[in-house]
């Protein structure tokens, strides 16, 4: 599918539910499994039981007791090699905002088809009434879209803290950017996708943010997640993501969804008004 819109649609790839389990933590869903999970799962009656509502996670107590037999299950599977555990937890909740129910390591999220939150950053420079883009370019180690173009600041929400700590946080240890700088970003929307993949379902929810960038600052790798930054003329951006995948599967949205609030993809675009409705800016 040539095109803006292919990225929406290689981001939503879950047409429907069918067919997968309900993962459920004290009574409330909270995931979603795969059959392969549900039989990898059939050896821990200790740990999870099933009903007509779907699996639960059998102790019903505390989100820290819900969170040590997460852990346990998810080193299970991890043996079995079903997926890669990363060592850094994340809130588990029913939905966005909602109490926080357990946590469980990142690497397992999709496996569990628990959503995610993330952090995504624009980075901002205007010049002589054009506008550019500072964007990452992401190691070559990196397991996913090593090599990719990225947005200036991107991030996972961690358990305990919420998009705007996570902003500070990352803006520092990625790009090198001061926190009353960072904190001068502005929230510009939400993108949500559910991507069914080999490791499962990802459910993402990005917050995305502008951030103006003063003439001079140069953003400066700090933590091995990105080689170096670039700038970019924001016209130069739309046009590559429109005709190629150099830049990372989610970024994509991010950017389409600052093209259209820029009038950089205007209303006489043949798929302006498909993507701002599928990005939630219909």
């Amino acid at each position: 599918m040539p095109g803006l819109l292919r990225h929406l649609h290689a981001c939503n790839t879950l047409a429907s539910p069918a067919g997968l389990t309900p993962f459920l933590i004290g009574g409330r869903q909270v995931g979603w499994l795969a059959p392969e999970t549900v039989r990898a799962l059939a050896s821990c009656a200790g740990e999870v039981r099933a009903d007509g509502r779907g699996l639960h996670l059998a102790p019903a107590g505390t989100p820290a007791a819900a969170s040590r037999a997460l852990a346990a299950l998810a080193e299970r599977l991890a043996a079995l090699g079903l997926c890669r555990l990363r060592g850094e937890a994340f809130d588990v909740r029913e939905h966005p905002g909602g109490p926080v129910l357990a946590t469980l390591d990142r690497g397992a999220l999709p496996l569990f088809g628990v959503a995610a939150e993330g952090v995504h950053v624009n980075g901002l420079l205007r010049r002589g009434g054009r506008l550019f883009l500072w964007m990452g370019v992401r190691a070559a180690d990196k397991a996913v879209a090593p090599g990719a173009l990225d947005n200036l600041v991107a991030g996972g929400v961690p358990a305990g803290l919420d998009a705007a700590a996570t902003l500070i946080k990352e803006a520092e240890e990625e790009a090198g950017i001061p926190p009353e700088l960072a904190a001068a970003a502005r929230p510009v929307g939400r993108i949500s996708y559910s991507m069914a993949g080999p490791e499962g379902l990802r459910r993402d929810l990005l917050h995305c943010y502008d951030l103006d960038l003063p003439e001079g600052f140069v953003p400066a790798p700090r933590d091995g997640e990105v080689e170096r930054f670039e700038l970019w003329p924001a016209e130069e951006v739309l046009d590559l993501v429109r005709r190629t995948g150099r830049v990372k599967f989610n970024v994509n949205l991010v950017l389409i969804h600052l093209f259209l609030r820029e009038r950089l993809i205007g209303p006489e675009d043949p798929e302006a008004a498909a993507l701002a409705e599928g990005l939630g800016l219909g």
